[in-house]
């Protein structure tokens, strides 16, 4: 099991190759590394990831501007999962972050401490107000699992659905023309749910996982009137 004590000796050789004098335990801070003429730099030692250690680089934003967390450097792909969240939230609380290759010493840093400033990524933000636009009501309880979340697709999927369940076998362009969906036929043709057959060429029916989609979810209050 990895200890703290292991971080220090490949930290501080880190520093003290950029010129720093380092000491541990000083006060409440695990590293403290100073240069002449400079402000300190801070480092907090821990063995993972955790909300503890966050808090504590937060605190030592108290004593000093330059504050830095220093994990253990793990391998596949949940520790680097991990490892890109935590350095967005380093980024966003001003820390920086150092990761510590314990079999040969190796330190990175993956961000240094700063002013946070955030940037709108903008093509996100336009999915975002499209949904929202586009979603009929507020068929989804906040805080649910993501899976099998009433999204405006599969609103207008349900629609069409619908509509197949009360007519049969229809063309996708009256499909559309009844439920008001502009993309029945693209819908029906990808098929992402597995609720549609293609019967002949351009006309769709309803599949026996269809017919279970549509008890399965409740319809937006206009899928009724529009099929």
């Amino acid at each position: 099991m990895v200890k703290e004590t292991e971080l220090y000796p490949p930290v501080r050789d880190y520093l003290i190759g950029q010129g720093y004098e380092v000491k541990s335990e000083i006060g409440a801070a695990d590293v403290v590394a100073m240069r002449a003429g400079e402000e300190p730099v801070i480092v907090e030692l821990k063995t993972r990831f955790s909300l503890a250690l966050f808090h504590q680089a937060v605190a030592r934003l108290s004593l000093a501007d330059l504050v830095y967390i220093a994990v253990p450097r793990g391998t596949g792909r949940p520790f680097q999962k991990s490892l890109m969240e935590n350095t967005k939230l380093c980024r966003r609380l001003g820390i920086g972050l150092l990761t510590v290759r314990l079999r040969d010493g190796f330190v990175e840093a993956h961000c240094d401490p700063g002013p946070y400033e955030p940037r709108i990524s903008k093509p996100k933000r336009q999915r975002l107000l499209r949904e929202f636009s586009r979603r009929v009501g507020d068929p989804n309880e906040g805080g649910a699992t993501r899976v099998a979340l009433v999204t405006a697709y599969r609103q207008d999927a349900l629609r069409c659905a619908a509509h197949l369940a009360e007519n049969g076998p229809t063309k996708g362009a009256k499909v559309k023309m009844a439920t008001g969906v502009e993309r029945a036929t693209t819908i029906m043709r990808d098929d992402h749910y597995g609720w549609f057959e293609k019967v002949e060429k351009g006309i769709y029916a309803l599949s026996p996982k269809g017919v279970e989609g549509l008890s399965a979810y409740d319809a937006p209050d206009d899928t009724a009137s529009t099929s």
